[in-house]
């Protein structure tokens, strides 16, 4: 199996050892899970509402996917961290707005005990190219 290595400044560096996201065999695309790190400053927005931390995960998402070729419509399944479920509603309404429901990717959102840098949302993706 052959994959590319995608990277941009346009999204968080990694702050461990993995990538933003590979491209596996020329069609997959793996997007490592996302939080609300600001790539211009790296550092996370000042802020604890969901709702804008969400919009810069999605942000920061988007940018990636758009290095690898990809965009939201090839979004085939997505998993999302939450700190507190009750968060739930306003993770979902940002969200929402990225997908048409028609063809929006599965899904799955669990709670979590703690989340990197105690951010209140993370997401990852997987796209079809």
């Amino acid at each position: 199996m052959t994959h590319q290595v995608i990277r941009t400044t346009e999204a968080p560096a990694p702050v461990g050892p993995y990538n933003q996201a590979i491209v596996a065999s020329g069609k997959m695309v793996f997007v490592a899970g996302q939080i609300s790190i600001d790539p211009k400053t790296g550092n996370l927005i000042d802020t604890s509402d969901v709702a804008q931390q969400t919009e810069q995960v999605m942000t920061n998402l988007e940018a990636i996917l758009k290095s690898s070729g990809a965009d939201w419509k090839s979004v085939v399944k997505t998993t999302v961290f939450l700190a507190d479920m009750n968060d739930f509603a306003a993770m979902n309404a940002v969200y929402a707005r990225y997908f048409d429901e028609a063809t929006a990717p599965a899904r799955a959102c669990v709670e979590v005990a703690r989340l990197p840098k105690d951010v209140r949302v993370e997401i990852d993706c997987i796209a079809v190219i």
